[in-house]
């Protein structure tokens, strides 16, 4: 049988892979040691020149339907692993069949959730964790995507200004709907409390989490927040036409959710004296974009407002309230951000994301200035935590090799 790749933006290193042996009997040769979280499939984490991928054995007509699916994802922008292609035809060398694989590149900077916990993360970060979960929930179901298999296992977190982001890795079970209707939404956070549950139950008995976590708050949580998200989005709101600031308002608290307002329902009584809103098109990423267009800069929407937020003050120290926003943002780049970057050593660069490390910097240099009685200067504060903070991290762009020998562990 001949090999058959099918592939988007073709990496034709792929060709090079040993496909005529199960994912299990790849040598260290081809692999590489990322964390990786719980699956049911076989996966291996390969990288070929400067690219790293997953790859997942499955069943063909599985592995297609994930890669179609996983494409529409990406081309609604939606936050999910990025598919690479498909390899069927595999046999070994006494011409036996193997699964086919499902390849997909592998989300830089991110963690499995058990990763994340042998990273330092205690139960102080459950609500962050759970919050980062809770959007991706609503952007999939805003777009009419169910999911089937909500879990903490399924989804990579990737470090957002404190915070987290969460992004989908296993479409196996999913589908994209003409239309989502409440009861599927409902069951899918029904899956969502009961998996997450487990989960939790799961790393208290391995002693990763404190056993005094109580793991049904955790997921009350989860379908509380999942709600009050869900009705700020998409709820009716009816008022008196002398009170048309409200529609101002409404779309005020949604930027600063870090959602943009695209289209907007709005519908007057028969007498006029009524206005009912429903925002109808909404979609995360206001602060992203809104940081991308003045300066190129494409980092997570939590860590945007951030990095927003120290251009003002910026601004205001520097008195340029009254220049060009964009000439503002450049001259922050260059003088600022930039500089502050490039004093992070080499070694050190795979520990945090950059715009992540710039969050910690302001962060420490708000507990310098504290101590000290008076601001701290930024670089001061860079150099000082670069060598007490930072150093003492453990790498998260690549982890160290034995740091979870399982072979049934995966990332994707």
């Amino acid at each position: 049988m001949a090999l058959r790749i099918v592939a988007s933006r073709p990496d034709p290193a792929i060709v090079t892979l040993p496909w005529n042996l199960p994912l299990e009997e790849w040598s260290d040769d081809f692999l590489v040691p990322l964390p990786r979280g719980l699956s049911r499939h076989v996966v291996r984490i390969v990288r070929l020149h400067d690219r790293t991928y997953a790859v997942k054995e499955t069943v063909e007509e599985i592995a297609f339907r994930e890669y179609r699916l996983l494409r529409d994802l990406q081309r609604l922008g939606l936050p999910a692993v990025v598919p690479q292609g498909v390899v069927t035809g595999r046999e070994d060398d006494d011409d036996e069949e193997l699964p086919a694989a499902l390849m997909t590149e592998h989300l830089r900077f991110s963690l499995p959730y058990r990763s994340l916990f042998s990273h330092g993360l205690t139960a102080d970060n459950l609500p962050s964790l759970i919050d980062a979960m809770v959007v991706l929930l609503v952007r999939l179901h805003l777009a009419d995507f169910y999911w089937g298999d909500v879990s903490l296992s399924n989804v990579l977190f990737r470090r957002s200004a404190g915070g987290f982001a969460a992004y989908l890795v296993d479409a196996e079970t999913g589908e994209l709907k003409s239309s989502l209707s409440a009861s599927m939404r409902e069951y899918d956070l029904t899956v969502a409390t009961e998996n997450v549950f487990a989960e939790l139950l799961d790393l208290q008995a391995s002693e990763s989490l404190d056993a005094e976590v109580q793991a049904h708050e955790i997921v009350e949580m989860l379908a509380d927040r999942y709600h009050a998200l869900w009705d700020e989005l998409t709820a009716e709101e009816e008022f008196s036409t002398e009170e048309m600031w409200r529609i101002e308002q409404r779309i005020e608290r949604l930027n600063d959710l870090g959602f943009d307002v695209e289209e907007i329902d709005i519908v007057t009584d028969f007498d006029g004296d009524q206005v009912r809103i429903q925002p109808r098109v909404v979609e995360l990423g206001h602060h992203q974009r809104e940081l991308q267009a003045l300066t190129g800069l494409n980092v997570e929407d939590a860590q945007a407002r951030r990095l927003l937020n120290d251009i003002a003050a910026f601004a205001a120290h520097f008195d340029l309230g009254r220049e060009d926003r964009a000439l503002v943002a450049n001259r922050w780049l260059t003088k600022i951000y930039e500089p502050l970057m490039a004093m992070v050593p080499p070694e050190a660069r795979g520990k945090l994301e950059p715009a992540e490390i710039f969050h910690e910097i302001l962060v420490h240099r708000w507990y310098l200035s504290e101590r000290a009685g008076t601001m701290v200067d930024i670089f001061d504060t860079a150099r000082d935590y670069i060598y007490n903070v930072l150093a003492q991290k453990p790498e998260e762009a690549v982890a160290a090799a034995d740091e979870d020998p399982d072979p049934d562990l995966l990332d994707s």
